[in-house]
């Protein structure tokens, strides 16, 4: 390979300066064979004996020329597998492999400048692997230095404990060498990570309680079996680690109707739910869901419009001053606080859609469960609101089933179900 075949390749990567790597694959007391050409190291001078591609997927060696020792970041992703390497922006040397066969663990590699001033190289490989060893090696005679990469896969790294100890540190160069975490770590879209940074506030309102024991019948009590229901539903949204759970009550006590329903705003709750039991006559069994009465919902749509579009005096007077637009503030308000009533009230809607579909599959449910009503703890404009009722203390089945540990584990599994489609569609479909 001679100097034309060297202009040529700096003439393609003009962009990204010239690319030369040894891409090296080797097996412990192996015979290395080659299957690649020798590549031009960063001095011009070929180097076939640096440079030979060889070995089989225990372990793969992979070099990349150096225009200078430095600082750099090495470490590893799966979802797709992958090693990635970030230095200052330089010149680099990365391989040609020909053909499109893996050589190693290696499918394939690229880089380029990722921002300004900082290169990445992007390593592509087999399965889920691990660096074991990173280290900037300075051979002498002249020649510049190269960073050395030793893959192997999951698992089969010689140091485990000691990569587990370095995961939390970056990999530095400058002659010093690192050790990968044992396991690779996922790739996560930004709206994952996104989702990860907030949690979902959701509020759980075991009825009555205290002096207040609801309705009985066949040795079951209300109060008692929604609170049993109710920290069962919130031990398992916890157990996601998604949702950040509050209940208003979590023991045997008293809490005032409207003071349920303010703790839900006042925590900007993304959910309230509210547990109860039914009472009717003994043939009735089943559970329904209900939602705030539509004609009551819009009367306080209108109140909580006229609420927020009232300006204090100074507020008033500041706009005034300024382009004495008051009046377009005040509907620009107007418009904004009847597109989040609305959105409140269409949200609900889709978690009372959510909750039958996947309770029916757990519980037996009642003709037309989807239901309105003017229960107070419903009467919120910010905050979705529901009220279960699970099951008929006057119904013998279902009383058995209100105390039945087995029963509530299923129907809070169900209702863990619905809870999480919910929030995995609501944006998508009633964006603010």
């Amino acid at each position: 390979m001679g100097p034309g075949t060297t202009g040529c390749a700096l003439a393609r990567h003009a962009a990204f300066l010239t690319f030369v790597v040894a891409l090296a694959a080797y097996a412990p007391m192996a015979a290395a064979q080659p299957i690649a050409k020798p590549l031009i190291d960063s001095s011009g001078v070929t180097s076939a004996n640096d440079t030979n591609v060889a070995g089989d997927t225990k372990r793969t060696r992979f070099v990349i020329g150096l225009e200078r020792s430095v600082d750099y970041q090495v470490f590893s992703l799966n979802s797709p597998n992958r090693v990635i390497v970030e230095l200052p922006e330089m010149r680099l040397q990365l391989p040609v492999i020909s053909g499109d066969a893996p050589v190693g663990l290696v499918r394939s590699f690229r880089g380029g400048v990722s921002a300004p001033g900082k290169a990445r190289v992007v390593i592509d490989v087999t399965g889920p692997v691990v660096v074991e060893k990173a280290s900037i090696d300075k051979p002498g005679g002249g020649k510049p230095p190269r960073l050395v990469l030793e893959i192997v896969p999951v698992g089969s790294a010689k140091e485990p404990a000691k990569a587990a100890a370095l995961s939390k540190a970056s990999l530095s160069g400058l002659g010093a060498a690192g050790l990968q975490p044992p396991l690779p770590r996922a790739a996560k879209r930004p709206q994952a990570r996104q989702q990860e940074m907030y949690k979902p506030v959701i509020v759980i309102d075991p009825g009555h309680g205290g002096h207040d024991s609801g309705a009985k019948k066949y040795g079951t009590v209300e109060k008692d079996v929604v609170l049993a229901f109710s920290l069962k539903l919130r031990d398992k949204l916890m157990a996601t680690g998604r949702y950040t759970v509050l209940m208003t009550r979590e023991d045997d006590r008293f809490i005032e109707l409207d003071d349920r329903r303010e703790f839900g705003d006042r925590n900007k709750a993304a959910l309230f739910i509210a547990v109860h039991a039914d009472y009717a006559g003994s043939s009735a069994r089943g559970a329904t869901i209900y939602s705030l009465r539509d004609e009551t919902s819009r009367e306080l749509q209108r109140s909580a419009k006229n609420e927020v579009v009232q300006l204090t005096s100074k507020e008033s007077e500041t706009i005034a001053k300024t382009d004495n637009e008051a009046g377009a503030v005040r509907g620009f308000l107007a418009s904004l606080a009847q597109r989040e009533v609305e959105v409140n009230k269409e949200r609900t809607n889709l978690f009372s859609r959510s909750a039958i579909e996947f309770m029916g599959g757990s519980t037996p449910m009642m003709n037309n469960p989807d239901r309105e009503a003017n229960f107070r703890v419903l009467k919120s404009v910010k905050t979705p609101s529901v009220l279960i009722e699970l099951a008929y203390v006057t119904n013998q089945q279902d009383a058995q089933n209100l105390r039945s540990d087995s029963w509530r584990d299923k129907v809070t599994g169900s209702l863990l179900t619905a809870i999480e489609n919910y929030f995995s569609h609501r944006e998508a479909r009633i964006p603010m």
